[in-house]
């Protein structure tokens, strides 16, 4: 995604430090416990837009062979430096989500944190989909969650935002939601900190698109995916009509049972 890979430039050298507030250990224990329900405790796992990898090394942490991929190359060098330090043996590729290739299939998919908002029309998530369910092992699951017109309706994301990270960096944030074509829009300037005590200032502009579960759930029924409830939780609890981000459980259909 050119578009995506554009956006994560200036932003990958401060990401982690600006991300600290994400329960990445809350999400990885709640995978693990949704994959290991389905019958699935290892095995090979995928996640898109895996971003600086820090998910990725708790899942592989878990257990599990981790397949990372994302459109950023930025990013990516951020995971291969945690990679080298831990040792893990983790494999990260630079791929288009909308047209990612593996070697065979794997026994799970998820992709969090906002991820496929950046897919700005449905027929891109259909495309997307179609790649998971073809990717897939019989029956596999595929965990992923997304923003609802909700989360970028709310006052904390209607207004400007400027952040420090421990490290000096400074992000700021302006945001800019257009309810008619459900697009989010962040204009994000960001300065980082030198050792000789200049900033060096990057710009980038970020889109995501808000969907309702009624979006995502007739996208999966095109790509031959099954619901198959929710993750986070209870796994069977429907979220409701406000809830801003959904976590929501697709099954692999098509393939035969070995």
């Amino acid at each position: 995604m050119k578009e995506i890979e554009a956006a994560y430039t200036g932003l990958a050298r401060v990401y982690d430090d600006f991300m600290g507030e994400v329960p990445y250990q809350e999400w990885a224990r709640a995978l693990t416990d949704v994959f290991r329900a389905a019958g699935n405790g290892s095995g090979l796992l995928l996640e898109l837009g895996c971003g600086t990898g820090i998910l990725t090394g708790l899942m592989d942490a878990a257990g599990y062979e981790m397949i990372g991929i994302d459109a950023s190359a930025e990013m990516l060098s951020e995971a291969l430096d945690k990679r080298c330090r831990s040792g893990a043996d983790i494999l990260y590729l630079q791929q288009d989500m909308r047209a990612f290739e593996l070697y065979g299939t794997v026994s799970g998919v998820y992709c969090v944190c906002d991820s496929l908002n950046y897919l700005l029309e449905p027929e891109e998530l259909v495309q997307v989909f179609s790649l998971i369910n073809n990717y897939l092992d019989p029956g596999g699951l595929f965990a992923l969650d997304f923003n609802t017109p909700a989360a970028y309706l709310l006052p904390e994301r209607r207004i400007p935002i400027v952040e420090t990270g421990d490290s000096g960096d400074t992000l700021i944030w302006l945001n800019q939601y257009d309810a008619e074509t459900a697009i989010q829009e962040h204009q994000l300037t960001i300065f980082t900190a030198c050792r000789d005590g200049r900033y060096e200032r990057s710009d980038e502009m970020h889109r995501q698109r808000a969907y309702t579960l009624e979006e995502v759930l007739a996208a999966a029924g095109a790509a031959g995916l099954r619901p198959a409830g929710f993750w986070g939780g209870s796994t069977e609890e429907a979220p409701a009509d406000e809830s801003g981000r959904i976590r929501l459980l697709l099954r692999e259909h098509g393939k035969e049972q070995p």
